[in-house]
């Protein structure tokens, strides 16, 4: 970039091209999305304002986020934030990015929490095992009603995000930020819904993933071991015996697991039945295991 004057749509040209060059699949969305968060601005204001110049401290704002997006950063660690059913999360390289799949296993959890609230059930509990940002928590609180969380990681840093995202949606009261292995914090304690988005990803797959995964997103919340199910096989061994009479526990499931993932959940007494649901694209991506 030279000392020219740069309209938005002079930047999103160059920077559009810049990108394809350098292998980003969505060349052109990338820049208007990094230009808007810059601009504070929605998409569409790029489009009317298209001959407006921008400023020289916000050239070497935009510059900084190019430099990083070209090598592959993904978009919610450039700016530091990702949406979430609706609502706004902070995110650091620390934590796994909350994706549109995810969204199901929230909205798994606020349906089964409504309906017992329906029975007749009051100030119900719920446990979200590597919790990252919080999403999976703080969303469900969000959406509920006299519902309270306990969310545990084993990564400090990724706790201390989760803290900081429950106090930007003003629902620090309602939730417990733990910092352990899996399940070792809430000995004692019984919950409605345990949820749990773990690691599952098979070891030799990791090598073979887009390099804004591979090489940015924590590998501890990825790797599930050699068959991707490590975690699974803890939680289904132990989750069940927290869960309340008629509780149940929801998991996210990778590819090709969700069959496995029942089997382990039918192993354990406690469980009576399980459901799988699947994502947008048609795939199991949520195994579902009922109490009686």
């Amino acid at each position: 970039m030279t000392d020219a004057v740069w309209t938005i749509q002079r930047l999103l040209a160059w920077t559009t091209d810049f990108f394809r060059e350098r292998g980003i699949e969505n060349p052109r969305l990338d820049a208007e999305v990094l230009l808007s968060a810059l601009l504070g601005r929605d998409r569409m204001y790029l489009y009317v304002h298209f001959d407006e110049p921008l400023e020289q401290e916000e050239l070497a704002q935009f510059r900084s986020y190019v430099k990083e997006r070209a090598a592959h950063m993904p978009l919610a660690y450039v700016l530091g934030r990702r949406e979430f059913m609706g609502l706004d999360f902070r995110v650091t390289r620390d934590t796994l990015i909350p994706r549109s799949d995810t969204e199901i296993l929230v909205q798994c959890a606020v349906d089964f929490l409504c309906a017992r609230m329906e029975a007749g059930m009051d100030e119900l509990c719920v446990a979200d095992i590597g919790t990252g940002t919080g999403a999976i928590a703080l969303s469900t609180l969000h959406y509920t009603e006299r519902t309270h969380a306990d969310a545990v990681d084993i990564s400090p840093a990724a706790a201390a995000v989760a803290c900081d995202n429950a106090e930007t949606l003003g629902l620090t009261e309602r939730i417990d930020i733990h910092v352990g292995d899996l399940l070792a914090p809430l000995a004692g304690r019984a919950y409605d819904m345990i949820l749990s988005n773990p690691p599952y990803i098979p070891s030799a797959d990791i090598a073979d993933l887009m390099p804004e995964v591979r090489s940015y997103e924590p590998h501890l919340a990825l790797d599930g071991g050699a068959d991707g199910l490590d975690i699974y096989r803890r939680l289904t061994a132990d989750a069940p015996a927290l869960l309340k009479e008629g509780g149940a526990i929801a998991v996210e499931v990778g590819i090709n697991e969700a069959a496995a993932v029942a089997a382990l959940m039918e192993e354990h007494t406690r469980i009576v039945r399980t459901e799988t649901m699947k994502d947008l694209g048609g795939i199991d991506r949520v195994v579902v295991g009922y109490t009686v």
